[in-house]
């Protein structure tokens, strides 16, 4: 009997410690916002990578059709991924059918970890396998360090198997997106996604609002892009970080701004003769009040415009 009772009582701990550790695992809903009929979005905090936010910190989505789902972006580890599936199941329990990755940086991709389901795509730019494969070991091993290792469990680079090279329709059942994959702008791996019923656009990281702009691309091919972006029409915009949805073109107003202010002060230097070094400590430091996270980001951003446009 007193047998019995111990393995009893042994039974109760490990189910106590069992539903605490599946309860840790399980992240409470991302907080989002309904911009449009049946379209969602978490506009994410403009921080760092750290522990407090599992580097769910870029914009992410979800469209539901009248079949299926489709997720814009999932976040920068498998806990950001799944607080975000949290968020997609307590509004519909439809099948997800496509996750789509708008670009190859970590905080919008590595939350695909948690989207291993049955009958879900993981769409993508065609570049982006090739470029995420190059990247996924130093990104998995910045985002253990700066997020620790219990955000980080579970974590992987997970690529897409459906390639855009150009345009791509997806169906949700009655509601259709269409994909477009853009040349070399913030990223070589820019994608952008219109749901057509609502006129409501996803543009990734093509878009910054809040945050300062990160170039990891070409400057004057952002420039270009962006300005064809601004010629079409749009009911609202869903930038990759800044508010859930924005009022378009102008929307990219501060962004463009920004972007041709590095761009003029480093032509100015270069043609001056001013070394790397020393251009990139002053370029677009004009524009240093107008965004947050701007010290963490311009330097590097001013280094890769002052190597592209030294060749012009």
């Amino acid at each position: 009997m007193r047998r019995l009772v111990v393995q009893v009582f042994l039974l109760a701990i490990y189910f106590v410690f069992a539903t605490s550790a599946a309860l840790a695992q399980t992240p409470p809903p991302l907080p989002v916002t309904e911009v449009a009929e049946g379209v969602f979005v978490f506009a994410a905090p403009h921080e760092l990578a750290a522990p407090g936010n599992s580097d769910a910190i870029g914009n992410a989505g979800f469209v539901v059709g009248g079949e299926a789902v489709a997720v814009i972006d999932t976040g920068g580890s498998k806990q950001a991924g799944l607080a975000l599936l949290a968020a997609i199941r307590a509004r519909t329990d439809k099948p997800i059918r496509y996750v789509i990755d708008t670009h190859v940086h970590p905080d919008h991709l590595l939350g695909n970890a948690a989207f291993r389901l049955p009958g879900a795509v993981i769409v993508g730019h065609a570049n982006l396998p090739e470029a995420l494969a190059a990247r996924a070991d130093t990104y998995l091993s910045a985002t253990r360090r700066l997020i620790g290792e219990n955000a980080f469990a579970g974590t992987e680079a997970i690529p897409p198997t459906l390639l855009v090279k150009d345009r791509l329709a997806l169906d949700l059942g009655g509601r259709r997106l269409l994909l477009e994959a853009w040349p070399t702008a913030h990223t070589n791996t820019d994608l952008t996604v219109m749901d057509e019923k609502t006129g409501t656009w996803f543009l990734g990281d093509l878009l910054f609002s809040g945050h300062v702009p990160a170039l990891d691309g070409s400057l004057n091919g952002w420039l270009a892009v962006i300005g064809t972006l601004r010629s079409r029409q749009a009911a609202r915009v869903v930038p990759g970080h800044g508010p859930a949805a924005m009022a378009w073109p102008g929307a990219a107003d501060a962004m463009v701004r920004y972007l041709e202010r590095l761009r003029d002060d480093l032509r100015t230097m270069i043609a001056q003769g001013r070394p790397l070094q020393e251009a990139v400590k002053e370029a677009a430091q004009s524009e240093r009040g107008n965004w947050q996270l701007f010290d963490d980001f311009n330097v590097r951003n001013a280094t890769s415009a002052y190597r592209e446009l030294e060749w012009e």
